[in-house]
Order: C-alpha cells, then structure tokens, then sequence
C-alpha cells in the first residue's frame, strides 16, 4: 500500500519526469545447436559474453538484451538500432564459443515437447517459485487448447510453455498528465499494429494462429482454476476488459485489486519513508507485483538519472525476423502514439473497448488479412495502414523532430509489409512446401536454418525473403525416436467390434493400430496378421472384439530412445512397428518405413 500512496504522492507533487521523453527496447532470442535445435547452455554463454545488458530467461535457450534508453528525438532510432546490432554481434560471439547460434523468431520452430521439460528451466529460484506457485493456484497441469489450421490439446506440468514465446518488448515515456490517454491509445491501436508485424504460426510442428504467441502465452501462465460456477476471472496475460480511467495510480491500483500477489521479497525500507526524506523510492514492492502481470500493454514505473517516470511497455511485438523489422515496427508504433488525434483523447467517446479487443484477437488469428472494426466501419488492415494509419504515424515521428531519412526508411518497411509478406506468411508458406517432400522433424530444421540464413549478413527485411527451395534432400538430423515417430495415430478400444477395426485397418492401408482401453492406456496391438486372421474366422464370429484378436505382449520405446537401439529392438524381435510411449501414455508410433533411412547395417 505505501508504494501505491508514494506514487499518488509523487504523482501530485508533479515529481514524475514529464518534460523529456524517452524509448527503450528488450530484445529476446533464441539460442540454437548446431543441428538448429533449442540449446541448453544459456548460462555458460552468458558468462562467455559478460555484459550487464545480457539477462537469463525463463528457458535455458533464451536469453535476453536490455538496451540503454534514449531521448526520442532526431536519431534515435538510428542510435538503438547500432546499440542493437552491436549487442547481437556480441551475442553471436558468445553463443559461437560454445558451437552455439542465436535466432530471431517469435516461436523456434524446432522447440519440441522434450524441451518444454523442467529440465530445460533456468535454475534460478525465482522461476522453480513461480512454476510452484502457478501449479499450486491452478490446483494441478497447465492445459494448453489452440485451434488453428491444425490443433494442439496438451496438459503440461510446467509454465515452460511460456518460454516458447520471444518477443522484442517496446517502451515509450509518457508524461504522467497523459498517461491515461495515451494508455487507452496504445490499446487502441494494438489490433491494427500487430496484425502486420506476426512471426509466430507455428508451434510443435502445428499450423496455428499468425502469431500463435498470444495464445499462447494466455495459457501457459493461467493461474486460473476451473469450478463449477459461471465466473469471471481475470486472466494474468490479458489486454484488459475496459478502458483505463483515472490517473496511472488506477491502473497499478486495479491490478493489486485484482490479481494474488505470488512473488514476494524482503523490502528494507518503506517507500513513503523514502520519499519524506526527500529522495525517490523505487517502489519495488509494486513493480515486483506488476511484473507478474502480463498485460499486452503494460504500465511500468521506473528511475532513471535520480528521477522517476511512467512508461508503456508493448509487449505483444514477436522477436525477429530481422533487425531492421523490428525497428520498423518499434518506429510505427512509436509514430502512431505520438500522432494520435485529438479525437482520440477520449477514446470511450470513439471506440468500444470490445472492438478494440477483438481487432486485437483477430489480428493475432489472421495476421493481415483481418478485417478490423475503426471508426465505426470495417476495414482490411492494408487499406486502413496505407489510407489512416502509416500517414498518421509519419506525422507523429515528424512532430518528435525524427529524421526525415530514418522516418522513411522504416515505414516504408511496414507499407511493404503489409501489402505483400509478412513473416508469418513465408513461414507458413515455406513449411507447406516442404512437408511435400520431408518429413515433420526434417522440415521443421530446414525451416528454421533457412530463417537464420535470412538474417545473416545485410539482412533484408522480411518481404523480401526468398521462398526457401522446397524440393530439396536433407540428410536428417533425427536421432531420437520423437523426432521421426508419427503422431497422427489411428486408436482402437479393446471393446471395439473387431469387424469394424480391422475393416477400418483395410480402408486406410494402416498395418498397425494400437489398442487402448477404458482408462486410455495401451494394451495391446492389431497388425495386418492379425487383420487377416479375423477374416478368415469373420464367417465364424461376427461379435469377437478387438480384445479377441489382438496381441496383449507389446513392446514399447520412449520418446528419447535412440533411434539406432529402436532399430536394433526392431530387428531382434522380427517387429514391424512400435508404440512411442511416455508416462504410461501412448504419444507415437514407429514403423519400419521411418526407420529404414536410418539403418545403416
């Protein structure tokens, strides 16, 4: 309570810096094996870099730069994107030391179940807290449901489907009179900003949504549990249910009305103590609160210099793919909330809280082929970017004194954009094509060398990437039995009709099915014998179950078997296929078909 009375105070005393503003930016990325695979070594190229503007991330592939603020004014963005670059290059140099290669990308494609393990989490206590305490609040598994062009329906046990998600996270300084304005403003806008800046399609091989991280990420840190009652709760990853009224104060106030503190420290000295002194407290309580709220635009207090200062921080922008896009997008949004109308003002006098939330969701399902609802019409985001706001936000980067050169420069980038390729669209278009010709686990490491290919070198923005050559042979890269068993099963129930199984076996040309019961565990498996056996007994018994013909003695692997001791099971059993199992559960299957290129005996 004394942080949120200080900042009212300061707030009043017109403490707050509000003649100067300032941008900022923190840069997530990928860190990659040499077979282009998520790394485990995000520690040791930390160490290997040593540079205070490097931090951990969540997952011990990612790792995350903190970039100097600077004054918005004639070239900065110039000056952010050399600090970047410089920053990358160091980062390149680490991760190089240990064989190691950085990427830029909303979601690595690569990134499988394996590595959504605890084992791959950051040991730092911090995160092993909050993966306790989220579990703990939920009252058992997380429970991920996306629907895209594909489906993903998971249960996990962790929150490290949260580090499946990185981001380019952007600040801009607001003067405390504004703040309200400008907040609502930045909602306002998100829709329409992201709809052209998605990256992240794909996720587990999954065709999902144009930037399937808003998704999610929603629910791989819901803290929310599942009753029986029809009530609202309010999600720890939101846009937020209404415009923002009041001061700043009101929205710091909202979220410790509404959310459960789960992260705590030790605070020496009280904030409104600090500030009788006359010095300037940090707030620490409250922004360690804040920072377990993650809102798509969230309000954000901090010191700088001596003084303190209100900012929005835009956290729905994907990592990637190029340096050069994402200070397009930094320089669009930017420009949009310095432009703003004065219409807009007061937003609630112009828009529905609810339009601008499904402009925000339908942008992160379609990309920019969403049509969004602005002022009263519907409008296809091309049309409303090139006709209200790429113009708008020119103006806006004009007024902020931005060089006419670098204005152009990036704009232009975003105008490309949206009318021709975004990210999302060459991956997706990139990852169809190969699918004709390699399997999942193949095209999905082909996919991904071909985006770090793309960001080497000058790097040219996204629109202009190539198409990656489709009808290409790979030596695969497998080596475990996850990476080349299918998961597209066909399932059959010990109490099935044995007529309909194996007539369903004959349909389809499937030589083996597995076989579940009741409680979904396997039990058994049909193969193309034990089809034929049953059609030469069907005259004889047209009620024999499934549990009838099937045999009972199966043999498993795991997912993290080697695919040559799979091979060699294979082989000393005489087996034609073998159920992929984890944890009791059936997750794949292997044939003879998928392990033949990698039998080298």
């Amino acid at each position: 309570m004394s942080d949120i009375e200080a900042l009212e105070s300061m707030i009043n005393q017109g403490l707050i810096e509000d003649d100067i503003i300032r941008i900022g930016a923190e840069q997530e990325f990928c860190l990659v094996t040499d077979q282009w695979r998520p790394s485990k070594i995000s520690q040791e190229v930390l160490e290997t870099i040593n540079d205070d503007h490097f931090t951990f991330e969540l997952a011990r592939y990612n790792l995350e730069i903190n970039l100097d603020p600077v004054e918005l004014k004639t070239g900065c963005f110039t000056e952010t994107e050399e600090q970047l670059r410089n920053l990358l290059t160091k980062a390149t140099a680490g991760a190089k030391a240990h064989n190691n290669s950085i990427l830029l990308t909303g979601i690595l494609p690569t990134i499988g179940k394996k590595e959504l393990g605890v084992d791959y989490m950051t040991p730092k206590p911090r995160y092993q807290y909050l993966n306790e305490v989220a579990k703990e609040l939920r009252g058992g598994d997380f429970e991920m449901h996306l629907s895209g062009v594909d489906e993903l329906s998971i249960h996990h046990d962790s929150v490290l489907f949260e580090a499946c998600n990185t981001s380019f996270q952007m600040h801009l300084q607001i003067p405390s009179t504004d703040f309200i304005s400008s907040y609502n403003w930045a909602q306002a806008i998100s829709g329409p900003v992201l709809s052209v800046c998605t990256n992240s399609p794909l996720l587990l091989g999954r065709e999902l949504w144009s930037e399937t991280r808003i998704a999610l990420f929603k629910q791989s840190i819901d803290t929310r549990s599942s009753s029986r009652a029809l009530r609202d709760q309010q999600a720890r990853v939101t846009i937020g249910k209404q415009w923002a009224s009041g001061s700043a104060v009101d929205i710091f106030k909202n979220d410790v009305a509404l959310y459960n503190v789960i992260m705590t420290k030790e605070i020496e000295q009280n904030s409104l103590d600090i500030l009788s002194q006359g010095k300037i407290p940090k707030l620490e309580a409250l922004c360690l609160h804040n920072g377990t709220i993650y809102r798509w635009n969230r309000a954000c207090y901090g010191v700088g210099g001596g003084k303190p200062h209100l900012r929005i921080e835009n956290r729905y922008i994907p990592a990637g793919p190029t340096v050069l896009d994402q200070m397009a997008n930094f320089a669009f949004w930017v420009g949009l909330m310095k432009g703003r109308p004065t219409q807009f003002d007061d937003i609630s006098t112009q828009m529905d809280f609810r339009d601008a939330k499904a402009n925000f969701i339908k942008a992160a399902r379609t990309g920019k082929d969403s049509t969004i609802h602005w002022n009263g019409s519907q409008v296809p985001v091309p049309e409303l970017l090139e006709k209200e706001l790429l113009p708008m936000a020119y103006a806006g980067l004009e007024k902020a004194g931005i060089d006419k050169g670098d204005i152009e420069r990036m704009l232009s980038i975003v105008g490309a954009r949206s009318k021709g390729q975004t990210a999302s669209k060459w991956l997706v278009k990139n990852y169809r094509g190969l699918r004709k010709t390699l399997k999942q686990d193949d095209a999905l490491l082909t996919l991904t060398e071909g985006i770090y290919k793309n960001q080497q070198g000058i790097a040219l923005p996204v629109h202009q990437w190539p198409m990656l050559e489709h009808n290409v042979e790979v030596e695969s890269a497998a080596h475990l039995v996850r990476h080349i068993m299918s998961t597209r099963l066909y399932i059959v129930n010990e109490n099935d009709l044995a007529q309909l199984a194996t007539h369903v076996m004959e349909w389809k040309g499937i030589h083996h099915v597995p076989v579940e019961n009741n409680a979904g565990d396997l039990c058994g498996l049909l193969t193309w014998t034990h089809m034929e056996r049953y059609k030469e007994m069907e005259a004889m018994d047209e009620q024999l179950l499934v549990a009838d013909i099937m045999t009972r003695d199966v043999i498993t692997v795991h997912p993290d078997t080697e695919i040559t001791k799979a091979i060699q099971l294979m082989k000393k059993l005489e087996y034609g296929c073998m159920p992929v199992v984890e944890n009791k559960h059936l997750v794949g299957i292997i044939t003879i078909k998928d392990v033949i290129p990698f039998d080298h005996d």
